[in-house]
């Protein structure tokens, strides 16, 4: 039977993928539909059909899941930011794991399932950074979030995964363009000032904000007296010049308008400071549970050498620093090494060296000194590891590897690289950074074969 887009079938409802989308199958081709769960049964229809998948609409429920919900943002099925309001949390945490546990059977070829997946202590307002895009509609500035591959603002005046004082801040940046008459930026003319609003909140309250802009502010004193108004946390107010006619978020251009040129926050009871582009983990409560798996995973007695790459601004490594003889972390972006050695001063850790490396050219150069780190802690960005940094690694022969991944697929990629360089995977544990969203973290302990 051929498919063909636009027209309607009743299916029952199978899985979940990655991203939130329930999966049906029509003659053995299966068919992804947004916002139907599994076990529920419902009318379809195509949207569109391709060789390899089918994509289709939800049009009717007749039989809807126990785990259902009515979603509580007006814009959810808008905006691209939460794929699970309509679900509850239980079942969410439920798909995340099984997710994970899929992947390292599919991908991964291993026969692993997780211990667990830790459930986030918060499901509301738990992300410490918001950046929001910038632009005009109808004569009036508005701020969100691109709509699904799109550039088009899907205008929020309150996101129930950003802070409070995220959503003030917003509304003060648009009360002020309005007022003054300042334009947002128009990626397809290169024309107008305001691009984004990036709000950072710490655990304490404190919160800093950057405005990114095409050019230098008018009206800036004006710009300032409302923000500290609407947000009496924010300790720095900070200028972001972007001229690129890309999409970049934010250029290597910072002028300090009122404040600190950090900020100071805090995550397993130690003290970071921040720099705007520094990377910092968006739930700072998860983030901590995370990372005491992780430790735990390593197995520390008080003798080992730890190597930390993509060590960020040392937030794993200075948390094992009391618990081995060294940490060396390394890390490409140089503010952030800057920040991982003033944060090592701050909290009077001495057995902490940071060096600023991409992750390949640090394994390579570490594999090549000869250097024999007893645990290997590596926290990559979502793309995993390149095949040289496991080959690196596997050269240095640590006894443990702890993989903290924010993509279990390459998770699951990477540690069947691993096992052909002797390392196996024997614990596993998913954590869900994200909640509501499509997203979810994992931790895994490799051992040497």
């Amino acid at each position: 039977m051929e498919l063909l887009k636009n027209q309607t079938y009743e299916v029952n409802i199978e899985g979940c993928t990655a991203e939130g989308q329930g999966v049906a199958r029509i003659d053995g081709r299966a068919v992804f539909v947004a916002g139907a769960l599994p076990g529920e049964r419902c009318i379809i229809k195509l949207l569109k059909v391709s060789k390899t998948a089918i994509w289709a609409k939800l049009e009717e429920l007749l039989e809807t899941s126990p785990h259902r919900i009515e979603p509580d943002c007006p814009v959810c099925s808008k905006c691209g930011g939460c794929d699970f309001r309509h679900v509850t949390y239980e079942e969410e945490l439920r798909i995340k794991k099984q997710r994970v546990d899929d992947v390292m059977r599919r991908i991964g070829g291993i026969d692993l399932t997780s211990e667990e997946i830790i459930p986030s202590p918060r499901q509301e307002r738990y992300r410490n950074k918001a950046i929001l895009n910038v632009g005009n509609r109808d004569g009036k500035a508005v701020s969100g979030f691109y709509r699904p591959r799109s550039h088009d603002i899907v205008p929020i005046e309150s996101c129930l995964l950003q802070t409070t004082d995220a959503d003030a801040a917003a509304a003060a940046l648009r009360r002020w363009m309005d007022e003054y008459s300042v334009p947002a930026y128009d990626e397809l003319t290169a024309k107008g000032i305001v691009r984004r609003l990036f709000v950072r909140s710490v655990k304490h309250g404190s919160c800093i904000c950057i405005v990114a802009a095409a050019n230098k502010l008018p009206h800036c004193d004006k710009l300032m007296d409302m923000l500290r108004a609407a947000c009496p946390n924010v300790v720095s107010i900070i200028l972001n010049v972007n001229r690129s006619k890309g999409n970049g978020i934010l250029s290597d251009e910072f002028v300090t308008l009122w404040g600190e040129e950090s900020i100071d926050a805090e995550l397993c009871s130690l003290r970071f400071k921040l720099s705007p582009r520094s990377f910092f983990q968006i739930n700072t409560p998860q983030a901590e549970n995370l990372y005491a798996r992780a430790i735990e995973y390593a197995e520390l007695t008080g003798n080992e050498l730890v190597l930390d790459l993509y060590c960020g601004t040392g937030t794993i490594g200075l948390y094992a620093a009391d618990k081995c003889a060294k940490v060396i972390g390394a890390e490409i972006v140089d503010a952030a090494i800057e920040n991982a050695k003033e944060n090592a001063r701050r909290n009077g850790i001495e057995n902490a060296e940071f060096i600023c490396a991409d992750a390949s050219d640090a394994a390579r150069h570490f594999a090549e000194a000869g250097m024999a780190p007893d645990v290997i802690i590596v926290d990559p960005p979502r793309k995993g590891l390149a095949p040289d940094v496991i080959d690196s690694i596997a050269q240095m022969a640590p006894q443990r590897v702890v993989y903290v991944s924010c993509d279990p697929a390459t998770l699951a990629r990477d540690l069947k690289l691993f096992a052909e360089k002797g390392y196996t995977a024997n614990k596993l544990t998913a954590a869900d950074m994200f909640p509501r969203t499509r997203h979810c973290e994992a931790v895994a302990k490799l051992c040497k074969n």
